[in-house]
């Protein structure tokens, strides 16, 4: 087993005493390094950690030392959580993420985003790199995210509701708050860079989708194909944060062209688009109510 995973120690059950105690437990040692308050979390995806150089940092903190913080093990995912200020905004920002397919479950996925809530974020920006599956799109292409489908086969909120999370059956009508959509819109147009907008599908990985399976998830109404995201906006939503999320086009997957896919890959176009993501959400960022 992967020494990260068994330092983090991964369970498939919530704690005896529930994981509001241990959120606050990660969340107090966090203070104790910076006074900061953020109210913007945000959470880069496979090859996109670029934009934690644009903080102005108050501290990084390896997740590692960080109680409780399950750790990233997959390629492109440095496991910093930083704090700091990006155009003038206090932020909180998690340079690399966690997945289901690592061997966490989703409860122990979703606890860094419960903990930048307890920090102070009310706002989330979340980013991925995922496989286009509309025809209309080409790898390097920039997607805001008007909507999801949760297809990994579990929910984070599984299990005992802890009421200081929020709701047992939290709202999922409009999980991508309307007014941070058309400011990224608006930012994209001001910045010249073209946007594609559209629904984002969650799957569980590893393993990269068949051509039968892209054909399916075209049907089924999903514009771009990755394996994270969607448990992170559940629980934003549960605990009544503001959401916006974007999503690189990595490669196209429409399961017409059977091409090879590698993570390598993957990882070497999220860093070539990388400029104009930093350049798009540093424009958002600034015009970013909060």
């Amino acid at each position: 087993m992967n020494p990260a995973l068994m330092n983090a120690a991964p369970t498939s059950a919530a704690p005896a005493s529930g994981w509001h105690p241990r959120v606050t437990e990660a969340a107090a040692f966090v203070r104790t390094h910076t006074p900061l308050v953020p109210r913007l979390a945000i959470i880069l995806g496979s090859g996109l950690g670029a934009l934690a150089d644009a903080v102005a940092r108050d501290v990084t903190l390896p997740y590692a030392d960080i109680p409780h913080f399950p750790q990233s093990t997959a390629a492109g995912h440095a496991g910093n959580l930083v704090l700091g200020t990006l155009e003038g905004k206090p932020v909180v920002v998690m340079q690399g993420r966690v997945h289901f397919y690592e061997g966490y479950p989703l409860a122990q996925v979703i606890f860094p985003t419960r903990v930048m809530r307890e920090l102070g974020a009310g706002t989330l920006l979340v980013s991925n790199a995922a496989g286009g599956l509309n025809r209309e799109f080409a790898a390097g292409d920039l997607m805001l995210i008007a909507d999801h489908i949760n297809f990994m086969g579990s929910n984070p909120l599984i299990g005992p509701n802890e009421e200081a999370f929020g709701a047992r059956f939290p709202d999922m009508a409009r999980p991508y708050d309307p007014e941070l959509i058309r400011l990224a819109e608006r930012a994209a147009l001001e910045e010249r860079i073209t946007l594609r907008r559209g629904v984002y599908i969650a799957v569980s990985g590893p393993s990269y989708e068949t051509a039968a399976e892209l054909r399916m998830l075209t049907r089924l109404g999903a514009d771009a194909v990755g394996m994270s995201t969607v448990p992170e906006v559940i629980a934003a939503r549960q605990m009544g944060m503001r959401v916006l999320g974007l999503t690189a086009i990595t490669d196209m997957a429409t399961g017409e062209v059977v091409e090879s896919v590698t993570h390598e890959a993957v990882l070497a176009v999220a860093r070539e688009l990388e400029p104009r993501f930093v350049r798009l959400v540093r424009r958002i960022v600034r015009e970013m109510p909060l």
